[in-house]
């Protein structure tokens, strides 16, 4: 029989001492808290990462390609691609899908009101996966009837909401080039987006690339670059030289972090603020311990003496306490674990927990629980405790058995 964890199992679970019971249960209680909020921590920094990541990247591909030159307008130069570059790009392992666009500034008039914004143009190829997703009303642009298709665009509800339209409400948008006369277009909107990021919502519309091809002289073959989408994001400065390997030199690559700084430095902050909480709360379950043992050692001195009188080493003493140690802090950490990962799953399912989304570019607080994640903070915070008792509880090895006993 482990005599030590004989011991420890009776001091944890048959303790009769009213006021270790209480240093034990805050102890407890300390450990339960910190884990519940690590996981919770960790979670909504990789849930903001993902779903603010996937939004960037679902509207602008990951890498863009478009001409080497010092153009720094939001006017596109003319891009004319060979065919074999973008069969090569297409077949790169890393690459889902590549397709053309164009951006074209130029002002909306409606209701009296003007709005600057930027048309991208796509193509029949272009993937709408992304858009069906964040459509608040109407639909995606139907490339069936070409002609129809030129005249259709979709606005923001950032857009809609300032010039107050609707779906299929039309209006006129100005276009200029040089010093030419302005050209007015008149579009129909078929359908009303949200990506929730306003930097995006209140710039873009999208409309029909050969609209813009006509409005800037460009023959069918020229566009404005190329959005490529990579299959997995952990790779994208390899999958994007990759991609600057294929292209001529008159062309050249950016990727989405390099065209959304601001963004993308935002997310690498949520970085350093977990760890600061990861800290905070390793702290705050240590002390609570280190408190915990430190009474569990003083009302147990008689205990210790007679143990010590018995022939019991020091060693063996320290292991009964570091034994009643790992049995409170597994049961905190089974209670963390029941609080955090519940209300993670909580919030995932149900979005209860709101935020306001001009500012954090989402309406609710979003949750990604991750297994690898948990466990590593469960071990991490088993070892660390452990190892920081095993300091205190030296103490026994300044007992003496003979004023213990009679201090007994």
């Amino acid at each position: 029989m482990n005599l030590p964890s004989f011991i420890a199992r009776r001091i944890t679970f048959q303790s009769k001492r009213t006021f270790s019971k209480l240093s034990v249960r805050i102890a407890i209680l300390g450990i339960m808290l910190s884990l519940a909020v690590m996981i919770l921590s960790l979670a909504v920094m990789r849930g903001f990462k993902e779903e603010i990541r996937e939004k960037v990247r679902g509207f602008s591909g990951d890498v863009m390609v478009m001409k080497f030159d010092l153009n720094a307008s939001l006017e596109n130069s003319p891009v004319t691609a060979s065919p074999e570059s973008i069969r090569k790009i297409r077949a790169l392992p890393a690459v889902a899908f590549i397709q053309p666009v164009a951006n074209k500034p130029g002002i909306i008039n409606a209701n009296g009101e003007v709005e600057g914004v930027v048309l991208k143009g796509v193509d029949k190829t272009y993937n709408w996966d992304f858009m069906k997703k964040i459509l608040v009303a109407g639909r995606v642009i139907d490339f069936t009837d070409s002609v129809e298709a030129t005249k259709e665009i979709l606005v923001s509800r950032y857009t809609a909401a300032r010039l107050k339209l609707k779906v299929n409400d039309d209006f006129l948008m100005y276009f200029f080039r040089n010093n030419a006369p302005p050209r007015p277009r008149k579009f129909r909107i078929a359908g009303i987006y949200n990506l929730g990021v306003e930097e995006v919502d209140r710039m873009y519309v999208i409309g029909a690339l050969p609209m813009v091809q006509r409005l800037n002289n460009w023959s069918p073959q020229q566009t404005g670059g190329y959005e490529v989408r990579i299959r997995d994001f952990d790779h994208l400065e390899e999958a994007a030289a990759r991609v600057d390997d294929e292209l001529g030199i008159d062309l050249k690559s950016n990727t989405i972090i390099e065209s959304f700084p601001a963004i993308f430095q935002w997310l690498s902050l949520l970085d350093v603020n977990t760890e600061v909480i990861l800290v905070l709360m390793i702290a705050v379950a240590v002390i609570n311990m280190i408190s915990a043992l430190l009474i569990i050692i003083l009302e147990r001195t008689g205990m210790i003496g007679i143990l010590k009188a018995l022939g019991q080493t020091n060693w063996g003493i320290q292991k009964i306490f570091l034994y009643n140690a790992a049995y409170l802090i597994g049961y905190g950490l089974l209670l963390g674990n029941v609080l955090g990962i519940g209300l993670g799953l909580f919030q995932d399912r149900t979005h209860f927990f709101t935020l306001d989304q001009t500012s954090y570019y989402v309406n609710f607080i979003p949750v990604m629980l991750d297994f690898t994640d948990i466990m590593l903070l469960n071990l991490g915070t088993l070892a660390i405790c452990l190892l920081v008792m095993l300091l205190p509880s030296t103490l026994v090895t300044r007992i003496a058995p003979v004023k213990a006993i009679a201090f007994k």
